[in-house]
């Protein structure tokens, strides 16, 4: 073949460190497309970025050229530091070391992208561990719990 072709779609979770509620309402949208911007300048484009004032959910089509741990370390580097120059509030923000990273079948992608539009929904009855533990469960992710909550 004389090209390569992906379609590489991945459900991306992480955390505010501990979980902090810092993103609200204000700059919830502005994070978000910067952090679009991002994974766009990292060659996987956002499909969708949602989340909540603790954590964020992100659909994205993963790079053929980058790996993930790569584009989630200029994700999370770039949108910290970005964050922090929007007020002085926001001087002890910071993203939580790890992540979990999902991938999506082309068949699960409309569904993935309402999962992530209706994240403020489930979290009225869900805290973000309960969801997480969910999703490690799900697929089928081998964890030690004492290392899981940083």
């Amino acid at each position: 073949m004389s090209q390569s072709l992906t379609n590489i779609l991945v459900h991306i979770i992480f955390s505010t460190k501990d979980r902090q509620p810092l993103i609200n309402q204000c700059v919830e949208g502005q994070l978000h497309a910067y952090m679009a911007v991002v994974f766009k300048e990292c060659d996987s484009p956002a499909l969708i970025i949602g989340g909540t004032e603790t954590h964020v959910h992100i659909l994205c089509s993963l790079s053929k050229k980058n790996s993930l741990s790569k584009v989630l370390e200029d994700v999370k580097k770039s949108s910290s530091k970005w964050i922090k120059t929007i007020d002085p509030d926001y001087g002890k923000f910071y993203w939580q070391n790890g992540y979990g990273a999902f991938s999506i079948g082309f068949s699960g992608k409309i569904a993935a992208i309402n999962y992530i539009k209706n994240q403020k929904e489930h979290h009225k009855n869900k805290t973000f561990q309960e969801e997480f533990l969910e999703f490690l469960n799900t697929y089928q992710v081998n964890y030690d719990e004492r290392y899981l909550w940083d």
